[in-house]
């Protein structure tokens, strides 16, 4: 049985098709992603010339335990990105009867649809009866929707034994920690999925985590292989999550920066019906003009072919790239 290829942002490739090069370059704000990255990247010749070392991987462990407050004796492992984990968790697990709560994030329904005995969107957790396997995203991409950690949890003890498993896709949560299931596992039959790049501004470094059931992740581990993660990514995600001030600093202006944000789209007649404080979403019934409008002025968002009054918008960071913004509003 085929699957269908998800829709994503980012694809700069695909605003080109839509309304042309544009001579003052793209101003994306069709991801998630911090438009201030973690500024200091400058790495060692090591981290290039060498295959990556384990006491540069202990490091970055021990740096995301910290950070992602992992509590003792539940496993974490890195990744080369939180997606190859999701690309490899269907492999591991196969047959299940899975529930992804939606709408979400495309390529979880679609990367179970080959090996799953079952593959069901559900609108609410009410509706996850019968299944083995719940995937969420937590909180949700687009519509920001947060679930508390207690209710996850009871949620995950709640599914079939043996092989009940809840599964958290927890890439935006670094901006609100109070929410991440991960540090309150307690023993729970849950896998937390971390993404570095969103937060950190990082995404080319390709850096994610997995933490939580520990059958799953030693079967991770084992299908990762050795040198999984590059050197570049363990020498800079260990500095990065150790640098307490920068995470506190930008979690405060990102905030900050959405609030404005939501005043400029709410000023041009957009309803802002729910996001994180990486993205907004809107809702507008000239949504499609909307788009049309930006894309030609050189502004690329996200939109949603089944949603059609539906656009999500990330933060533009710089003030130049608010008053362009701005601008193409009117």
């Amino acid at each position: 049985m085929g699957s269908t290829t998800a829709y994503h942002g980012g694809n700069l490739q695909e605003a080109e098709c839509l309304f042309g090069r544009q001579k003052d370059g793209w101003l994306d704000l069709s991801t998630g992603i911090n438009p201030a990255p973690y500024p200091d990247t400058t790495l060692s010749e090591s981290a290039w010339q060498q295959l990556p070392q384990a006491d540069a991987h202990d490091a970055l462990i021990f740096a995301a335990r910290r950070y992602y407050d992992v509590p003792e004796g539940a496993d974490i492992i890195a990744a080369p990105g939180s997606q190859a984990v999701l690309q490899l968790l269907p492999t591991i697990l196969r047959g299940r009867t899975i529930a992804v709560l939606g709408p979400t994030y495309e390529e979880h329904a679609r990367l179970w649809a080959d090996s799953a005995q079952q593959v069901t969107t559900i609108s609410s957790l009410s509706e996850a009866q019968g299944a083995n396997t719940v995937v969420l995203v937590n909180p949700n991409n687009p519509d920001g929707r947060t679930i508390a950690s207690s209710e996850l949890i009871d949620l995950a003890q709640s599914l079939p034994k043996p092989d009940g498993l809840l599964i958290v896709d927890e890439a935006f949560a670094d901006l609100n920690p109070s929410c991440a299931v991960l540090p309150r596992l307690a023993g729970a039959p849950i896998l937390s999925i971390r993404s570095f790049g969103k937060f950190f501004g990082l995404p080319g470094l390709r850096l994610g985590f997995a933490a939580g059931a520990e059958p799953v992740i030693a079967s991770l581990r084992e299908r990762l292989g050795p040198w999984a993660v590059s050197g570049p990514a363990l020498e800079l995600g260990a500095r990065a999550m150790t640098d307490t001030i920068w995470i506190e600093e930008t979690r405060r202006r990102l905030k900050a920066q959405a609030t404005t944000l939501d005043n400029v789209l709410e000023r041009a007649g957009m309803t802002v019906i729910g996001g994180t404080a990486l993205f907004r979403l809107v809702q507008s019934e000239s949504a499609r003009d909307v788009f049309e409008r930006l894309g030609k002025a050189g502004i690329f968002v996200r939109r949603f072919p089944d949603r059609p009054q539906w656009l999500r918008f990330g933060l533009p960071g710089p003030e130049q790239a608010l008053a362009r913004l701005k601008q193409a509003l009117g």
